[in-house]
C-alpha cells in the first residue's frame, strides 16, 4: 500500500475514540497487566516461541516515575520463573530517567540487570531515538565493564552511524556485543539515517553482515521478506542454522537461553505465518510482548512516530485472515 495511504489510515485511526484504538492495538499489545502477558507467552509457547516483554512507557518527567518501571520489571523477573517462561526482558533506558539523572538512571538499570542476572536471564536495552543512542551504548559498555554481561542493547539499519556503532562495541566487548538490529521505528532527520525503504533494508542488511562477521549474537528483528532472506542467507554462508553450534571462530561462548549465535524477533500479532515457519525449520523465534497501563499512549506514539504502521493497521481491520497472530 502507498505512503499516502498509510498516512490517511493513521490520521483517520488516531482521531478515532479510545475504544476503537484498543480494538486496533490489542492484537499488538498483550494487556494491562502482568497477567495478560503471562497468558499470552504461554499461549505462544506451544508454537516453539521464546519472548521478551516490554512494560509499556518511554520518557518519564520526574525520578519519581522511574520506580514504577523497576517495580514492575522485578514483579516480572518474578512471574517469569514462577511459571517457567522463555523470556528475556525489554527495557527503556528514558523510562529509568536516563535524560533526567545519568547517574541515578544507571544505578537503577544496573540492579534490575543484576537482577536479572541472578536467574540467568537476559535484558535487551531497546534503543530509542538519536537523543539516546550515546547514552544507551555507553550504559551496555559500562555493565560489562563491571562484569554485567547478561545485557545487550538494539540498533537500527536506518542511522547513518550504525556501521561505525558495531565496529564501536566490537572494539569493547568483542565476542560479548549481543545486538538486536531492526530497521528503527523513529522517523530520524534525513540528515542523519536513510530515508527510502530500499536504503533502510539495504544497510540493515549491511548490519547483519557486520555483526555476523564480528562473532556476535545478532538477533534480526525485522518482518521484511527481503532483510529475512537477506539473513538466512548470510547465516548459510557462515555455515550457521538451526540445532548447529556457532562455527564462527570468532563466536563468543553459547548464551543460555540464546539460539546458536543468532536468532529471528517478531512484534506481538505482526507476520505469524512468517514466524510460525520460520520456527517450524528450527530457528529460534522471539516474540516481542508489551504489556501495561499505556498501551493507548504506545499506540499512539507508534503510528505517529512511523506512518507506514497504517497499512498493517488497515490489512489487520480489512483482511484479518491474512495475518493470523
Amino acid at each position: 500500500m502507498t505512503g499516502w495511504f498509510s498516512k490517511l489510515v493513521v490520521g483517520m485511526t488516531i482521531r478515532m475514540p479510545k475504544w476503537f484504538v484498543g480494538w486496533v492495538s490489542r492484537r499488538y499489545v498483550a494487556g494491562n497487566n502482568i497477567e495478560d502477558a503471562i497468558k499470552v507467552m504461554k499461549r505462544l509457547s506451544k508454537e516453539n516461541a521464546c519472548f521478551t516483554v516490554d512494560v509499556l512507557g518511554e520518557e518519564i518527567t520526574s525520578m519519581d516515575e522511574a520506580q514504577y518501571f523497576y517495580d514492575e520489571y522485578a514483579k516480572l523477573i518474578d512471574q517469569i520463573i514462577e511459571h517457567e517462561l522463555d523470556s528475556n526482558l525489554s527495557i527503556k533506558p528514558t523510562a529509568f530517567g536516563l535524560l533526567i539523572d545519568r547517574d541515578k538512571g544507571f544505578e537503577k538499570i544496573r540492579s534490575l540487570v543484576q537482577m536479572a542476572s541472578q536467574h540467568d536471564m537476559f535484558v535487551r536495552l531497546d534503543m530509542e531515538d538519536h537523543r539516546v543512542t550515546q547514552a544507551t551504548i555507553d550504559v551496555v559498555v559500562d555493565l560489562h565493564n563491571e562484569g554485567l554481561t547478561n545485557v545487550g542493547t538494539v540498533y537500527q539499519g536506518r542511522l547513518f552511524r550504525t556501521l561505525d556503532d558495531i565496529d564501536y562495541l566490537e572494539q569493547k566487548l568483542g565476542s560479548a556485543a549481543d545486538y538486536r538490529i531492526c530497521k528503527g521505528i523513529y522517523l530520524e532527520p534525513e540528515d542523519i539515517a536513510h530515508i527510502g525503504y530500499d536504503e533502510i533494508v539495504s544497510a540493515t542488511n549491511a548490519s547483519i553482515d557486520k555483526m555476523l562477521a564480528a562473532g556476535a549474537y545478532c538477533a534480526v528483528a525485522s518482518h521484511d521478506k527481503p532483510v529475512i532472506n537477506h539473513a538466512l542467507s548470510a547465516l548459510e554462508s557462515y555455515g550457521m542454522g538451526p540445532n548447529i553450534a556457532d562455527p564462527r571462530e570468532n563466536a563468543g561462548k553459547p548464551r543460555t537461553g540464546k539460539g546458536p549465535g543468532y536468532e529471528f524477533q517478531m512484534l506481538l500479532g505482526v507476520r505469524g505465518p512468517l514466524r510460525r515457519k520460520l520456527a517450524a525449520k528450527g530457528h529460534r523465534t522471539r516474540v516481542y510482548i508489551p504489556y501495561g497501563e499505556k498501551w493507548y499512549e504506545y499506540s499512539i506514539r507508534r503510528l505517529q512516530e512511523n506512518p507506514t504502521v497504517g497499512a498493517q493497521v488497515a490489512k489487520a481491520f480489512l483482511m484479518p485472515w491474512t495475518n493470523r497472530p
